[in-house]
């Protein structure tokens, strides 16, 4: 039992098993995509700043591609139960070396998308309490939930899986019939289908829109992270991915429909413009209760603290993962004796986001700006560059064996995916600067981007030092929960070739 091993047993270099189910999976990555964010923000600010009325079908055309994505991602994810996600993907099918690369990426990407989400938190409960008659920073608010999120991190995974639950039930419950009321009083003209057209796909906005749209599902993708941690994982990894991913992109597509319903089709950009990020709830306020109202703007913020939860809890199993194969400090590799919960790693990830707090409220930097908005797409870049790398380790790791798998899952979907991925990728990066509203002799347009070329080479760069120096360490790079074991029976001086061609 994890309450009796000894200081240094590998039974606390593992996380507790059997604990989650299909509910718990999903409420943990639809937390991280935290759905109202997206509606009630990133979906108004698309309107606005685009022009473009065709958004939810643009919703709808990600989630297709994100659902050709998740045939070969959950194809292997039956295969392979490690709590490494990415990392674990891209060394198993491409080689211990880009697999180390893959996971500096991770690690960067997925701490810009939480730590980014505190300059939002901060903001909307800054907001909320004047309007309350109390004037509070924003860094205040931002460091109380810092201190919850820091709590919660070192609690069962089983108790911020219910917590996660109970946030989201509510929060989705208030995207429905805010829904339902736009829908049910349309503008003139009555309820229309324009914006689910697909012929807004050949609009040159949809491709800004594109690459918005994709940010605003990650999250759903981290299904695989808890796979050491489900009682059925290949079972609950793929449920909980297809749920989550076909829950997001219906209630995205809906909830942008309902608003172009509501202003009508011809209206709903100059209605974003004035409304800004209140637009979701201004098209639904005359509609509604003033109460109910009052309570979508607070779940707005509860719809925050819930991603900054599951983040928290994504960030330290990969650090955990990292650790006990021998990447980074072994110390980080170990779990709590009563709650098996990564505690170290967990403790780790809430230094730097207190840390990145301090400096950004000492320099008095605005959290919205610069916090929310540009941590959180150079976190979905980072995100979109795993996404790409991993379409192609999934084609890399059946090309040696199938393992049962169809053609579509192994070959055909992951290599679709992987080709329009780097498009988007591409795009993305050569466009980076405008996606940031940055001036055009910006030097972040570009040095936001290099970071991930700069940790990909870095920790390709310190997988070939452990080749060359520590090779029991090096040989059970990729493996989880077997690496303790691999990396004793491995000879001091010996190589195992890299799984990609082992």
């Amino acid at each position: 039992m994890p309450t009796t091993a000894p200081p240094h047993s590998p039974v606390i270099q593992a996380l507790a098993r059997s604990r989650l189910g299909v509910p718990a999976v999903t409420a943990f990555v639809l937390a991280a995509a935290a759905p109202l964010t997206v509606v009630a923000g990133s979906a108004a600010t698309g309107f606005a700043v685009t022009g473009f009325v065709g958004v939810p079908v643009v919703y709808l055309t990600v989630g297709v591609l994100l659902a050709v994505f998740s045939a070969g991602y959950v194809a292997m994810a039956r295969h392979v139960r490690q709590a490494g996600g990415f990392y674990t993907y891209v060394t198993l099918g491409l080689g211990r070396v880009p697999g180390v690369g893959a996971a500096l990426v991770t690690q960067l990407g997925y701490n810009c998308l939480q730590i980014s989400l505190y300059g939002a938190f901060g903001a909307v409960a800054a907001d909320l309490a004047r309007a309350g008659g109390w004037h509070l920073p924003w860094w205040l608010c931002a460091g109380a939930a810092w201190a919850l999120v820091a709590v919660l991190g070192l609690r069962s995974v089983r108790v911020n899986g219910r917590v996660l639950g109970a946030l989201l039930v509510l929060e989705l419950a208030v995207v429905v019939v805010f829904d339902l009321a736009m829908v049910s009083h349309p503008a003139a003209g009555g309820v229309t289908l324009t914006a689910l057209s697909p012929a807004h796909l050949a609009d040159p906005g949809a491709i800004a829109i594109l690459v918005g749209g994709l940010a605003g599902f990650v999250g759903y993708e981290a299904t695989v992270v808890f796979a050491e941690e489900v009682r059925d994982p290949r079972r609950t990894v793929a449920l909980a991915t297809y749920l989550a991913l076909g829950l997001i992109a219906t209630l995205y597509a809906l909830s942008t429909w309902a608003m172009t319903v509501a202003a009508g089709p011809a209206h709903v950009v100059a209605a974003a413009r004035e409304h800004d990020a209140d637009l979701f709830f201004a098209l639904a306020a005359p509609h509604l209760p003033a109460a109910l109202v009052d309570l979508g703007r607070l779940l707005l913020l509860t719809s925050l603290f819930a991603a900054l939860v599951a983040f928290h809890h994504m960030i330290a199993r990969y650090t955990f993962s990292l650790a006990r194969e021998g990447l980074l400090p072994a110390a980080l590799g170990r779990t709590g004796r009563l709650t098996g919960a990564p505690v170290h790693g967990s403790l780790l990830q809430s230094g730097l986001a207190l840390t990145v707090l301090g400096i950004f409220a000492g320099a008095g930097l605005d959290p919205i700006r610069h916090l929310f908005f540009t941590g959180g797409v150079t976190g979905g870049l980072g995100v979109l560059v795993l996404m790409a790398a991993t379409s192609v380790a999934v084609v890399g790791y059946f090309a040696r064996d199938g393992r049962g798998e169809p053609v579509w899952r192994r070959v055909t979907a992951p290599a679709v995916a992987a080709a329009v991925l780097v498009t988007v990728l591409v795009v993305t990066v050569a466009g980076f600067g405008a996606l940031l509203d940055l001036p055009g002799d910006s030097p972040l347009r570009w040095l936001l981007p290099a970071g991930y070329a700069v940790a990909a080479a870095a920790g390709a760069g310190w997988a070939l030092i452990l080749r060359a120096t520590r090779p029991r360490v090096y040989a059970a790079i990729g493996l989880g929960p077997d690496s303790v074991t691999v990396a004793a029976a491995t000879p001091s001086g010996a190589r195992r070739p890299d799984p990609v061609r082992a």
